[in-house]
C-alpha cells in the first residue's frame, strides 16, 4: 500500500478537498473553489506504472513497476502546493496509465493560467532526467521550462518524492527500497493566454525516460491572490506556530511601497506575528510566513486577511489543522517534520570527513578516482572491477597480511586543534559543520558506551574527538551549528548480519589475497543490532552530544522512527529546532534532500542540500590529489551562489590527515572564499529563491536570490557592458524609486538603470564601468534595494 493520503473529491465544475490526515493543507470556500485545472492526459497514455503483482506491469523496460496507489479517488491533492491532479492510479490489467515524454503537444483549455505543475518520475536507477517542456501561447510566443526527476527507486531511501510508495515491483518479486512520484511547477509568463504544453523528447532507456503522470494548470484571477495555507510544525522566537502562506500575483502590478500585511483569522485562532510582503511583480509567487496560536484540537475554518494600509480582503480557507503536534512513530506524523528556518537560511556548512580511512588516506587521481573513505571496501571486494585499482595499491604498499584494524595505530590526531578546525569554518563563511561520527568501518569519533569499543576513545589517539569539537564551537564559534554524520550500518561488523545486504553484508571481511577473516577489532556481541547498537548511538549524539543535525547514511535497516519521534519532542521542549537528512531510511523522517557531487538547473521547492569534497571525487583525504586539483576559491563560490539560487545548502567537504592536520591547499581555498562571501553575505544568507527563474537562458551566466527588502543578481562572470551598460534579461522585480548598486563596490551606488519589454521580454539595463567591475572579483553581485 502506498504511503499517500487520500482525499474525496465532490463532484461539480468547483473541487473541494477534505484536509489529509495529517491536517496540513486547507482548500478554498466560496463560489472561486479551488483553482486548479487538472488536464485530461489519458489520449496520451502510452506506459503502464502501476502493477498489482510482479511483472504485471513495465514501468522501465526491465518489467519493473510501482505498486497500486493507495486513493479513494482517482485525484490526489499535492501536500506541498495544494494542487489537485488527476490521478487514476491502477487502471487495470492492460490499460497505461502514464506519458513517456516524446515531444507530445497538449491544448490546454482557454484560459490564463498562473503556473503549471506536474507529477513526474524517470525509469532508470541511479540517474537524474531531464527535458524541456515549451509552452505556447495565443500570441505565438513560448517559454521553456525544465522538467526534472530524481530517481524514482530510491536505493536506501535517499530521495523523498511527494508521492511515496514503500516499495516497488521487480519481474519476480518485490524490492522494498521505496519508490516516489516527484512534484515540479512551472512559472507561466504572465498576462498571456495559454494554447498547449509541449512535453520534452526524453524516451531513451539507455539514459533514462522521463514520465509525467498528471499535469495540473492553476488558474490566474485578478491581482494578488492566495494559492494555499499550510501550518507547519515549525515555531517562530515568539513560541508562535509558523504558518506558511503561499501568494501569487496574477495581475498587472507589482506590490510595491509598503506592500501587504497577512494575517490569519478564525475561532479559536489568533494572529500572534502578522506576514509582511514587501514586492511582488506579476507572475511571481512568494512565501509569506505567520505566527499564529491555537488550543483546538479540530480542524478550523479561517480566513487569510490581507491587508495594503488602505483596504483588505479575505480569503476563506476550510478544514485546517492547526497546533504544534506531538511526535509519535507513526510515518504520516513524522512527515510533517521538516529542515528549520534556521538550516534553509545558513546555506553553506562544512563537511568533514575523518577516521582511520584517514591513514590509507588513497583513492587514485582523476579520471580514475574513487572515495578514498572506501578503502576497506574496495580493496577487498572489488578486485575484478575496480578502475580506482584498490587492490593492486593495497597489496603493493602494505603487503597481503595487512589489515584495514592495522590503520588504528596510526590514526593519532597528534596534530588536532579543534579550536583551529571552528575558526577556519566560520572563517569560510559557513553556518555549520559535519563531522563523521562513524563511518562505514564502524569506528566511532564520540563515546559509543558499552555498544562498542571500536572507537577513538579505544585506539588510536584515546580520545574523544566529536566531543572537543563540539566544545570548541560552543566555546569559540557558538554561532556554528553542530552535525555529526552517521552510518546507520556497518559494512563487517557481525552483528549486522540479519540485515546484512550486499554492500553492508554484516559479516567479518576476508583478507583479499589470503582469504583469512579480519578481526572486527572492538566488536561487542550484541543481540539485536537496530536496538543495542544503532539506536543508542543515535541517542548519543541527540542527548549527551547535543547534535543539531543527524545527518544519516545508507539507510537500510533501521531505528529511525524509533529514534526521532523522542528526539524531536525533547528538542522542542527545550527550545530547539533540529533536523534529519533524507538518508535515514524513513522517507518520511526526510526534512531535505541530499544529492552527491550535483546540482540542479533549475529551482526545486523541496530543501535540498548538495554534498561533495573540495577534492574533485572523494570526501575522505586522498594523497594521490594533487593541491591544483581541490576547488579554488572560484568555484566554491560559484558552487555555491548556483546552489543557494535554486533553494539549496552546500554542504563542502575537508578531508584531514590522520594526525589531524589538513591539506593546505583546502585551507588557501577556503579562506579566500571565506573573505568574498562575508563581504557578500546579504546576497546568500537568509535568502530565498526566484519563483520566475533561476538563470538566464542562453545569456549571460546570472543567478538570483532575494529577501523581503532586496532582490540580488549574481554574475558568476564578469559581465560584458555593451556602450557602457549591462543587460539583465529577465523580468526582475524593479520599479520606479527603487535603488540599484553593485554590492560592496566602492562607487558603485545609486547606478542608473532603465527597463526595456514587458514580460519574459523583459530587459533590465545598468549603467555601469569598467573601472567599477574592476574592484570586484569571483562574482559581481548587483542589487535591487525596494523603496
Amino acid at each position: 500500500m502506498a504511503m499517500i493520503r487520500g482525499n474525496s473529491i465532490l463532484a461539480g465544475l468547483f473541487f473541494h478537498v477534505t484536509v489529509f490526515t495529517a491536517g496540513c493543507i486547507g482548500q478554498r470556500l466560496g463560489p472561486s473553489g479551488s483553482q486548479s485545472i487538472p488536464l485530461d492526459l489519458s489520449p496520451f497514455y502510452n506506459n503502464k506504472a502501476f502493477g498489482t503483482y510482479p511483472g504485471e506491469a513495465s514501468f522501465d523496460t526491465l518489467g519493473q513497476s510501482y505498486p497500486v496507489p493507495d486513493l479513494d479517488e482517482p485525484y490526489y491533492i499535492s501536500s506541498d502546493t495544494s494542487i489537485v491532479y488527476s490521478f487514476p492510479g491502477y487502471t487495470g490489467p492492460s490499460k497505461p496509465d502514464n506519458i513517456i515524454c516524446d515531444s507530445q503537444a497538449i491544448t490546454v483549455p482557454p484560459g490564463s493560467y498562473f503556473s503549471a505543475s506536474f507529477l513526474v518520475s524517470e525509469d532508470k536507477e541511479g540517474e537524474i532526467v531531464s527535458g524541456n517542456v515549451t509552452f505556447t501561447y495565443t500570441d505565438n510566443s513560448t517559454s521553456v521550462y525544465e522538467l526534472r526527476s530524481l530517481d524514482w527507486y530510491s536505493f536506501l531511501t535517499i530521495n523523498r518524492g511527494e508521492l511515496i510508495f514503500p516499495n516497488r515491483f521487480t519481474a519476480t518479486g518485490v524490492d522494498y527500497n521505496t519508490s516516489h512520484i516527484f512534484e515540479r511547477t512551472a512559472h507561466l509568463d504572465p498576462g498571456k493566454q495559454l494554447r498547449g504544453v509541449t512535453l520534452p523528447e526524453a524516451t531513451s532507456a539507455d539514459d533514462g525516460r522521463l514520465h509525467v503522470f498528471a499535469i495540473s494548470l492553476w488558474k490566474s484571477t485578478a491581482g494578488v491572490d492566495v494559492q494555499s495555507i499550510r501550518p507547519t510544525q515549525k515555531w517562530l522566537s515568539s513560541g508562535s506556530q509558523a504558518v506558511e502562506v503561499t501568494v501569487n500575483n496574477a495581475g498587472l502590478d507589482c506590490v510595491a511601497g509598503d506592500g501587504l500585511t497577512l494575517s490569519i483569522s478564525g475561532e479559536p485562532l489568533r494572529t500572534t506575528e502578522k506576514g509582511h510582503l514587501k514586492r511582488l511583480c506579476p507572475g511571481d509567487q512568494k512565501i509569506v510566513t505567520i505566527g499564529v496560536e491555537s488550543n483546538s484540537t479540530k480542524p478550523l475554518n479561517v480566513s487569510v486577511i490581507i491587508n495594503d494600509g488602505v483596504a483588505q480582503r479575505s480569503l476563506e480557507f476550510e478544514n485546517i489543522q492547526f497546533g504544534l503536534t506531538e511526535w509519535t512513530t507513526d510515518l504520516d506524523n513524522l512527515a510533517r517534520h521538516e529542515s528549520p528556518e534556521w538550516f534553509n537560511n545558513a546555506k553553506y556548512g562544512i563537511f568533514i570527513h575523518w577516521g582511520p580511512y584517514s591513514v590509507t588516506g588513497w583513492g587514485n587521481s582523476s579520471p580514475h578516482e574513487s572515495y578514498a573513505e572506501w578503502f576497506w571496501w574496495y580493496s577487498t571486494h572489488h578486485p575484478q572491477s575496480d578502475p580506482s585499482d584498490f587492490y593492486n595499491y593495497r597489496l603493493r604498499t602494505y603487503g597481503k597480511d595487512w589489515a584495514y584494524d592495522d590503520t588504528f595505530a596510526n590514526f593519532t590526531a597528534s596534530n588536532y586543534d579543534p579550536k583551529a578546525w571552528v575558526d577556519l569554518i566560520a572563517s569560510a563563511g559557513a553556518k555549520y559543520f559535519v563531522l563523521t561520527s562513524k563511518h562505514h568501518d564502524g569506528f566511532a569519533l564520540f563515546d559509543t558506551g558499552d555498544t562498542s569499543n571500536r572507537s577513538a576513545l579505544h585506539h588510536g589517539p584515546q580520545r574523544d574527538l566529536l566531543g572537543e569539537l563540539f566544545d570548541a564551537a560552543a566555546q569559540h564559534q557558538p554561532h556554528l551549528k553542530r552535525g555529526t554524520y552517521f552510518s546507520l550500518p556497518e559494512w563487517f561488523n557481525p552483528s549486522y548480519g540479519p540485515y546484512g545486504i550486499d554492500t553492508w553484508p554484516g559479516i567479518l571481511a576476508a583478507n583479499p589475497y589470503t582469504g583469512v577473516p579480519e578481526a572486527y577489532t572492538g566488536h561487542t556481541p550484541v543481540s539485536d543490532f537496530l536496538s543495542d547498537v544503532m539506536l543508542p548511538q543515535m541517542e548519543a549524539l541527540a542527548y549527551t552530544y547535543g547534535t543539531d543535525i543527524l545527518w544519516c547514511d545508507c539507510g537500510a535497516a533501521n531505528a529511525t522512527a524509533a529514534f526521532a519521534a523522542p528526539w524531536y519532542n525533547a528538542a522542542r521542549a527545550a527550545n530547539r529546532q533540529v533536523t534529519t537528512n533524507s538518508r535515514c531510511g524513513v522517507p518520511q523522517a526526510a526534512d531535505f534532500d541530499t544529492p552527491e557531487y550535483q546540482q540542479f538547473a533549475s529551482a526545486q521547492r523541496r530543501k535540498w542540500e548538495s554534498n561533495r569534497g573540495l577534492d574533485p571525487y572523494s570526501y575522505g583525504y586522498n594523497r594521490a590529489t594533487p593541491d591544483s586539483a581541490y576547488m579554488n576559491a572560484s568555484s566554491i563560490i560559484y558552487t555555491l551562489v548556483d546552489i543557494v539560487s535554486k533553494n539549496g545548502n552546500l554542504l563542502l567537504d575537508i578531508g584531514p590527515r590522520a594526525d589531524g592536520t589538513l591539506v593546505q591547499a583546502e585551507v588557501d581555498s577556503l579562506l579566500e572564499a571565506g573573505r568574498w562571501i562575508s563581504g557578500h553575505g546579504e546576497a546568500i544568507y537568509d535568502t530565498t529563491y526566484w519563483f520566475v527563474q533561476s538563470e538566464v537562458a542562453g545569456g549571460a551566466d546570472v543567478r538570483f536570490t532575494q529577501t523581503d527588502e532586496a532582490f540580488y543578481m549574481l554574475f558568476l562572470e564578469r559581465p560584458v557592458l555593451e556602450d557602457g551598460v549591462v543587460d539583465i534579461a529577465a523580468p526582475v522585480p524593479v520599479v520606479e524609486g527603487d535603488e540599484v548598486s553593485l554590492l560592496t563596490v566602492e562607487g558603485g551606488e545609486s547606478l542608473t538603470w532603465r527597463v526595456m519589454g514587458h514580460g519574459s521580454g523583459t530587459i533590465l539595463k545598468i549603467e555601469v564601468t569598467e573601472t567599477l567591475l574592476d574592484k570586484e572579483e569571483y562574482c559581481w553581485v548587483f542589487k535591487i534595494k525596494y523603496t
